[in-house]
């Protein structure tokens, strides 16, 4: 059996992996690994467990954790940095609230997480201004990875073990395979796992699949170590209601911040990714208010990440209702890079039509297809 995957980001290339794992054939095509404006490259993203309450990501979440962990093990250097996570809200936790659940739910199922107050938060954290942060928690589990040197390393893994990898555009799909830069690839099965191009591709899920721009800036301290991992841990800044999340100062000193807000919506392929004034002096009008340190920094390299966004924010990973030979995982919706160790096997299970518990969670969802209820009973 050959399988072409189209798109070599995170998705497209632990799926090639977990699929040659099986014995298939596989042609893994994209422009360029990694490609320069894919929602996985960056010099990092956020690993975690947190999830609020829900069980589904926290249990994944936990087992892609492990993977990580075997990840760095078997390496010739760790591209996890395992330096804990803090989320930290501007106001007692309540119930319904991500922090409140994440802490609750995480207690539950066992891990031992550190309760913080504000006079915690102002010992613990000497970067935060006190007061502007009051009530969250620590959890020792977790951390950050160098996002593009771990797609790099997975895509030469995946070329050692047998992948045949193109660089090349799939131009569009067809019912025998593929065409990639205007020849035919036949397949039995096609995998578009091309992030925010997917709609170019496959146009009827243009309406649930929306790219997104998400701002993301690179600061240059002046004193680089105040924000040294042990005491400036990958954070959420009240995440829930402000966006805001970054990391601890990188090994060329840069402090990476980003928000996932709102974002701005643009084409997939859009020459011009800027980010906004408005999204710039919202940065610092963040920064004067809880990292004073940063408030003035140097903005040495900003950009906008461009997320594939689903309305209801669940990746969409799934065969295609009508087409046989064509599965669909993409809508990473700027949460799907921490679970790289678990994802190939998912996505791989899933395209093969193998039984998997979280099948139904990402299957294809037609309500929210034009037409909604009536589409969902169309495809039923």
């Amino acid at each position: 059996m050959h399988v072409l995957v189209a798109g070599g980001g995170i998705f497209g290339v632990t799926a090639a992996l977990a699929l040659r794992a099986r014995g298939l054939a596989v042609t893994l095509v994209d422009p360029g690994l990694p490609h320069p404006l894919a929602e996985s490259t960056d010099i990092s993203k956020v690993i975690r467990i947190d999830y609020g309450a829900d069980e589904d990501y926290t249990a994944l979440g936990e087992r892609a954790l492990d993977g990580w962990r075997r990840w760095n093990a078997a390496g010739p250097a760790p591209l996890f940095h395992e330096t804990g996570v803090t989320f930290l809200a501007c106001a007692p936790m309540q119930p319904g609230g991500f922090e409140h659940d994440s802490y609750a739910l995480l207690t539950r199922r066992g891990h031992r997480l550190e309760r913080l107050d504000a006079d915690a938060i102002a010992r613990r954290f000497p970067a935060y201004r006190p007061g502007a942060l009051v009530d969250g928690y620590f959890n020792p589990q977790g951390g950050w990875a160098e996002a593009s040197a771990v797609v790099a390393r997975l895509a030469a893994e995946a070329t050692a073990r047998g992948v045949t990898i193109r660089a090349a555009r799939v131009d569009r799909l067809d019912d025998r395979g593929a065409l990639v830069d205007g020849e035919l690839v036949t397949a039995d099965l096609v995998i578009v796992c091309a992030g925010s191009w997917v709609p170019l591709l496959l146009p009827e899920l243009a309406p649930v699949l929306r790219a997104v721009g998400q701002p993301v800036f690179h600061l240059r301290p002046a004193d680089p170590a105040l924000f040294e991992a042990h005491h400036f841990p990958v954070f959420g800044a009240d995440i829930s209601r402000t966006g805001y999340y970054g990391f601890p100062v990188h090994r060329d000193g840069v402090v990476k911040i980003a928000n996932h807000g709102t974002g701005t919506p643009l084409a997939p392929d859009a020459a011009v990714r800027e980010v906004s004034t408005a999204q710039e002096a919202a940065l610092r009008a963040m920064l004067a208010d809880t990292f004073p340190a940063l408030a003035s920094a140097p903005i040495v390299h900003r950009r906008l990440c461009v997320y594939c966004d689903t309305a209801d924010g669940h990746f969409w990973i799934a065969r295609h209702p009508s087409r046989e030979n064509l599965a669909v995982a993409t809508g990473g919706s700027g949460h799907a890079f921490k679970f790289a160790p678990v994802l190939g096997e998912l996505i791989a299970a899933i395209a093969l039509g193998e039984p998997h518990p979280l099948a139904s969670r990402f299957c294809w969802r037609p309500e929210q297809l034009p037409g909604g209820a009536e589409a969902a009973r169309h495809h039923a």
